[in-house]
């Protein structure tokens, strides 16, 4: 009798060990994330790095524990869509978008994947988010505030052209902030009584028309307000035709100042890059994307590259100097 019940034991013993064997075999699974951004990766070869080294800072080191898909569209919008839709394919774990642009077709394209917005000027007003306390769905991130930095912005102009009337302003309207863009600025012109000239750049066979146009109509200055994927893709081009035409032009990023434009004035990208790898990691253990508050920046810097006001025939003065973050000598 009792050799009897032994047996069934043993076999029972024997495979709860196999089992156990077999599970513990069993690699785990592999978190894939989606990185989409509508530029070039040579033109955000920094912000990208930025979030690989957010992403190391945590421990998930890139084909070891965390699986990494590389989206650019290279300035293509409608190729950004299907490259979102490519991530959903995929079932990757999370879609992190480089800008608005992104952010709306990977909303476009799932409603339940997590997607984290490394950057957006104004989530709440392209309506991605419904609050930032809140977010509500299945996006999170943070927001750069740029439309509500312009003020500061033409305040910088001011300081730099006393004699400042006439701002051209450098723009795309087909950008996610536009109308809230231009309402800002607006309203800060209003404040310092100038008159503001509206120059529309949807590709780069719009970047000389509006440096002509804005020659001709004598603008003291510029806004530099040209976002996406022809801000990142023609960078340079932008940049070197305001040198040309001799016009003080304040851009919005750090790297744009370093380029060789005149001025910056806003939040270091990259920061929010290395920011974004905390709401993967949140989201991959197990936060939901609508129940994170979208970050808010906290610093924001001002770039001056003396060696381009030099080349433009432009004194900066010393007030602007004390008060910039770097000098470019």
């Amino acid at each position: 009798m009792g050799t009897r019940m032994l047996v069934p034991f043993c076999l029972l013993i024997t495979v709860l060990l196999i089992t156990g064997l077999v599970e513990a075999q069993q690699p785990k699974k592999v978190p894939r994330i989606g990185w989409l951004t509508g530029g070039s990766f040579s033109a955000t070869a920094d912000r990208v790095e930025a979030f690989r080294q957010g992403l190391r800072e945590l421990g998930y080191v890139e084909g070891k524990n965390i699986v990494i898909e590389w989206r650019g569209a290279d300035g293509n919008r409608d190729r950004q869509r299907a490259l979102a839709g490519e991530l959903v394919r995929l079932k990757v774990d999370v879609i992190v978008t480089a800008g608005a642009g992104g952010t709306r077709a990977a909303k476009e394209a799932t409603a339940t994947i997590p997607v984290v917005m490394a950057q957006d000027d104004d989530p709440v007003g392209t309506g991605h988010v419904a609050s930032l306390a809140r977010p509500g769905g299945n996006i999170t991130g943070l927001a750069s505030l740029s439309p509500e930095l312009s003020g500061k912005r033409l305040e910088l102009l001011k300081e730099i052209v006393p004699k400042l009337s006439r701002v051209a302003v450098f723009a795309t309207s087909a950008s996610t902030d536009y109308t809230q863009t231009l309402k800002e600025i607006e309203l800060a012109a209003g404040a310092f009584g100038v008159k503001l000239q509206h120059l529309d750049i949807l590709g780069p066979k719009d970047i000389e028309t509006a440096f002509r146009a804005a020659g001709m109509e004598r603008a003291d200055a510029g806004l530099m307000q040209v976002s996406g994927p022809v801000l990142n893709i023609y960078r340079k081009q932008l940049i070197d035709l305001a040198i040309k035409s001799r016009l003080p032009v304040i851009y919005n990023l750090r790297s744009h100042a370093e380029a060789g434009g005149l001025m910056s004035y806003g939040i270091h990208l990259p920061d929010l890059d290395r920011r974004a790898a905390t709401y993967v990691d949140k989201i991959l253990k197990g936060a939901k994307p609508g129940d994170l508050p979208v970050e808010q920046p906290k610093k924001f810097e001002l770039i001056v590259n003396l060696k381009t006001a030099k080349e433009i025939g432009l004194t900066i003065p010393q007030s602007v100097l004390y008060g910039a973050d770097k000098v470019i000598k």
